[in-house]
């Protein structure tokens, strides 16, 4: 099972660990600043799990109004808080 130790443990590796999620995948990927690809699984992850990374990858991509389109079909506003602390907290949701 995946926690949060092993997922950061997993960053200093080229490839995600087999099994992982989309959603953790796509995190995963953006941790390793490859914004494209992680955008790329994002897109084919359905229902509100995948509005809400779509959302982040968006609003971390500078594209506000984009992102706040995707935050209203996950059912969010757009948060306040930082890109940084969105990712910690998508991360906790998708870790779960």
């Amino acid at each position: 099972m995946m926690d949060s130790k092993r997922f950061f443990d997993s960053l200093t590796k080229s490839t995600p660990p087999k099994g992982l999620s989309a959603p953790l995948t796509t995190l995963w990927y953006d941790a390793k600043g490859h914004w494209d690809l992680a955008h790329d699984i994002a897109q084919d992850i359905p229902g509100k799990e995948g509005a809400l990374l779509h959302a982040y990858l968006h609003r971390k991509e500078g594209d506000e109004w984009n992102a706040g389109y995707w935050y209203r079909s996950a059912g969010a506003k757009m948060p306040d808080k930082t890109l940084d602390e969105e990712w910690s907290e998508l991360l906790k949701i998708f870790l779960k």
